[in-house]
């Protein structure tokens, strides 16, 4: 990956609306909301008085501070218009209380430091009858609904309003609340039990709930019997924290959450909240400050460079089901993968999911390809990026469309037979103040040490992997995107930055661990969970690691331990850094000078059943001056297609899987840009290049038709009897040949001659039991751009033993170009 800074979005504006100042105390003006413009309270009582008729006496009595009050007359009054909860008078015996806030509350509401707001906020029981207590910023009254029963609540100051009504339990009840010029009808949030379990917080104290997404986050639910959004979040050095959003002008002071416990997680129901409301949560540091920040579990956020979370409810309907039933009928080291990887916002500029899904489900599927993989879909601030710096790891880029969107665009490849890959980023995130870094004050996310948390190359914070919270953070995320999302599998970025303490880091910059060495065990613990979580959730699930060193196991087994001690990270698959390093170079280099490096062609055969390999031609490759993948090769434009059509045939050829960039398969000579994507405009027919730019395209779509109709090539990608070398030390004639063997032993002869001669009547060892071979694949055909130097006839081995085998055949090599043969 190639990531770049990223970019912060605007705070959210605040909006107080159409407000008045009205008269406050001197000490109350120093308080944060009476500093907030207020209507004047003569003009609400009479607005709820025209609204609220006929206040009961109950609301006009005044029952603190009086002793042995008229109780008969109360009760009856109470019981004729009690809510339809019944409640019983309070015992005679008990002594009335003022039902306002004390100062400390007060204090800690306007401050947004409460960290149990429900206990003091709604209706509770105390001496003398039931409390009422509203936070209400703005409001000019507030009465208490239910049923028959209305009682304007006292105006306390500062947006406080209180009540005691002498009823013997606390019954339902709604609010009526008067602002400037309007009356509304509402819920109390605070009379709402908490909508989290105790199985959910057992969970999430754990670092274990492998669902972290249907807990944390905003919610559309019924509770209680009542529509709203439940949001929670987990901020556990936060003073406090609220919800704020459009739905309260930006301004969540009136919206305090309570803290559940020792999770660090704080919780809310708001009542009238739905699906596409804007929010973040409002959280007041350990040294007393604010700040907004997106919600790290938002499923939708805005489009950036805006920055709030979205309130989300998906209602897509799947319908790849015959897809999900057969996606596990084979592992994928043993099944045939070829992907083409595209990045979404730049394949065709201007396109949203559901626009990509008419057209990349079709372009793919006629290529062959088995799958796609898109590079990062989770939402980032900048798209220089290109994904890589990521902000919200629970939602898909509302560049292109909403979370359904994505989901049919998923959906769509899947029905058209195409498995989805997904590049997937828990190394690091970016420095944004309004998400993750330093989310609730202190390092969090991150680690507590600057030297752990800070990425040496770019710019960015790593994930602190060692907190159990971090991890199920992760781990949940990982899981997200295969099962609500329906993925494939997740290609994990920057794997080797992850495992090394020591990575980019100079002496003196790191600290070894408790072993004295320089692996990050918190990093491997973390892989290893992940792999092992997904595994076992999700069927047919391929995780394949982007790991540039030689660390052991990186694709073996979790319980089983390598020469290093060290379990397996867990892996399905893993880039083969190294065979593409190594073969690129030689390519690079003019031909005359090739056979003095032979070995960075074969060097890779040496250890290419250590892992389970991807042979990675991405987008890394064709960037920021590494050149387009036929404008690295040598010669005129003839030759450079001509080396590049040879490479991709012994490239599929090659044990392993088979990965290519968007627009490698048509030779584009520019380098992929993200501000317009592929030169599709070199097909164009009226174009007069066009042709020679087919022409790579149609050896691609061949080579993975032959591919895919081949288990030679991919059956036995793992085991070394699925290869055998013909000859691999021609150096001098530019030329390597070998067989790949299915697991019947039937083979495919796959020659390349990277030389730019035609070498005529070249012998090659091959097996005797063969009766013939057939060509099936040849680069250099006329219909690919190449000069049609063909073997059109089958050919014949004769008993004269070549390369230490019983017999040979003779062939015809075309220059810069791999041939396949299969028996005929």
């Amino acid at each position: 990956m190639t990531p770049r800074p990223s970019s912060s979005g605007p705070e959210p504006r605040k909006t107080t609306g159409k407000k008045t100042a009205g008269k406050k105390t001197a000490k109350a003006a120093e308080k944060p909301v009476a500093k907030k413009a207020v209507a004047k309270k003569a003009v609400a009582k009479k607005a709820v008085a025209k609204e609220a008729v006929a206040k009961t006496a109950i609301a006009k009595k005044t029952v603190a501070n009086k002793k042995g009050a008229q109780k008969t007359a109360t009760k009856k009054t109470a019981t004729k218009q009690a809510a339809p909860r019944e409640a019983v008078a309070p015992p005679r015996a008990e002594v009335a209380v003022s039902p306002a806030l004390d100062a400390g509350d007060r204090e800690r509401l306007l401050a947004g430091t409460h960290h149990d707001p429900h206990a003091v906020l709604g209706a509770h029981r105390v001496p003398g009858g039931v409390a009422f207590r509203a936070f209400r910023p703005y409001a000019l009254a507030v009465t208490v609904l239910s049923g028959k029963l209305r009682v304007e609540l006292h105006d306390d100051g500062d947006g406080f309003f209180s009540g005691l009504v002498p009823l013997g339990e606390v019954p339902l009840h709604r609010l009526l609340v008067a602002y400037e010029g309007t009356v509304q009808e509402v819920e109390d949030p605070y009379r709402f039990l908490p909508t989290l379990g105790e199985l959910d917080l057992h969970l999430i104290g754990e670092g274990r709930h492998e669902q972290l997404w249907r807990a944390l986050g905003a919610h559309p639910a019924t509770h209680d019997g009542v529509a709203g959004t439940r949001f929670a979040v987990w901020a556990p050095n936060a003073r406090g924290v609220r919800v704020a959003g459009g739905f309260n002008f930006w301004d969540g002071t009136g919206h305090p959450m309570r803290s559940l416990g020792s999770t660090g997680v704080w919780e809310l129901f708001l009542p009238g909240v739905g699906a596409g409301e804007l929010y973040k949560f409002e959280i007041t540091r350990p040294d007393g400050s604010r700040t907004f920040r997106a919600d790290p579990l938002a499923r939708r956020t805005e489009v950036p460079p805006a920055t709030s979370s979205v309130v989300h409810a998906s209602d897509y309907t799947w319908g790849d089901e015959e897809w999900l039933a057969h996606r596990a009928d084979a592992p994928a080291h043993e099944a045939p993968m070829s992907v083409y990887e595209v990045h979404l916002p730049s394949w065709r500029p201007g396109l949203t999911y559901r626009q990509l899904a008419e057209q990349l489900p079709a372009y793919v599927a006629d290529l062959g390809f088995t799958h796609v993989e898109l590079m990062p879909v989770a939402e980032h601030p900048f798209g220089g990026s290109w994904g890589y710096q990521v902000t919200g790891f629970y939602a898909p880029t509302a560049r292109l469309g909403d979370p359904d969107d994505f989901k049919y665009l998923v959906d769509r490849l899947h029905r058209a037979g195409i498995g989805v890959l997904m590049d997937w980023v828990p190394a690091h995130f970016p420095r944004d103040d309004w998400a993750l870094a330093e989310f609730d004050g202190r390092p969090l996310y991150e680690h507590s040490d600057p030297l752990r948390a800070a990425h040496p190359d770019w710019g960015t914070l790593e994930f602190d992997f060692g907190r159990r919270e971090v991890r199920n953070f992760l781990v949940a995320n990982a899981v997200y995107w295969c099962e609500e999302f329906h993925i494939d599998g997740l290609r994990v970025d920057a794997v080797a930055s992850m495992l090394y303490l020591d990575y980019s880091r100079e002496p003196g910059q790191w600290t070894p661990n408790e072993h004295g060495g320089r692996e990050n065990l918190d990093a491997v613990a973390f892989l290893q969970e992940m792999n092992a979580t997904l595994y076992r959730r999700v069927p047919g699930v391929v995780t394949v690691a982007e790991e540039s060193t030689a660390w052991d196991g990186v694709t073996r087994a979790t319980h089983h331990k390598g020469p290093s001690g060290f379990g397996g990270l867990g892996f399905g698959l893993k880039w083969n850094m190294g065979w593409m390093h190594d073969s690129l170079e030689y390519m690079g280099r003019e031909p005359v000078h090739r056979k003095y490096h032979h070995g960075e062609l074969t060097f890779s055969m040496v250890y290419a059943y250590s892992e389970n390999y991807v042979l990675p031609i991405s987008h890394d490759e064709v960037v920021h001056g590494k050149k387009s993948l036929v404008s690295k090769m040598p010669g005129d434009w003839w030759q450079q297609r001509a080396n590049e059509r040879a490479y991709l045939g012994y490239m599929w050829a090659h044990p392993g899987k088979q990965l290519l960039f968007m627009g490698q398969e048509f030779a584009q000579g520019a380098e992929w840009s993200e501000a317009h994507g592929p030169d599709w405009w070199l097909l164009d027919p009226e174009y007069g290049a066009a042709a020679d730019h087919r022409g790579v395209r149609d050896l691609v779509r061949d080579l993975n038709t032959v591919y895919r109709a081949t288990p030679a090539l991919w059956r036995r990608d793992t085991h070394p009897s699925g290869f055998a070398w013909v000859v691999g030390d021609a150096a001098d004639d530019d030329v390597l040949a070998f067989l790949r063997l299915d697991a019947d032993g039937t083979p495919l002869l796959a020659v390349s001659n990277f030389a730019p001669v035609v070498r005529s009547g070249y012998r090659l060892g091959v097996p005797d039991d063969v009766p013939a071979w057939h060509e099936v694949l040849n680069t250099d055909a006329a219909h690919y751009g190449g000069g049609d130097v063909l073997n059109p006839h089958p050919v014949k081995p004769d008993a004269q033993g070549w390369h230490g085998r019983p017999a040979s055949i003779r062939l015809t090599l075309p220059p810069l170009a791999t041939v396949w043969l299969r028996p005929a």
